[in-house]
């Protein structure tokens, strides 16, 4: 039996349709995150871009989002190299370091839901960045317990 593209193809190999694919829908990374300007230290927030569904965890204007949102990060091989705040779960930061995907992970499990299941997803915890106030976002500093 072969094993799974993930497991035998480095970020760099992987058709883009793969590469999509990696995504486990958490939405974590569609957060605003706080950088410590004296340490680098990131913190992520629980204020979510204005255009990541709460419900799904993805985003509404996929294709078009970086005209709708410039400061939105293409994740590319090279990007997850250099990007230190990509969650512990984040698949692309897994497969980058060797590691295999959790069970949770829609491409394990077969099931979409399985992240939001597993209370890996903001789905459910998040306000939406036009309810929160620039001076306010320290306030919604968050911690992740997975």
């Amino acid at each position: 039996m072969s094993r799974p593209f993930w497991e035998t193809k480095s970020l760099e190999e992987m058709t883009p349709q793969e590469w999509e694919s990696l995504c486990d829908g958490c939405g974590r990374c569609c957060l605003t995150k706080l950088e410590d300007e004296d340490t680098g230290e990131v913190f992520f927030t629980d204020v979510a871009c204005r255009l990541l569904d709460h419900r799904s965890c993805s985003c509404k204007h996929y294709t078009t989002r970086l005209n709708l949102v410039p400061d939105c990060i293409v994740l590319t091989p090279a990007m997850v190299k250099k990007i230190d705040w990509l969650p512990q779960t984040c698949a692309y930061r897994l497969i980058e370091e060797g590691e295999t995907l959790f069970s949770w992970h829609p491409l394990v499990s077969g099931d979409p839901d399985s992240v939001h299941h597993a209370g890996i997803s903001v789905r459910g915890c998040v306000v939406c960045e036009t309810q929160v106030r620039e001076e306010d976002l320290e306030d919604h500093v968050i911690h992740w317990v997975n």
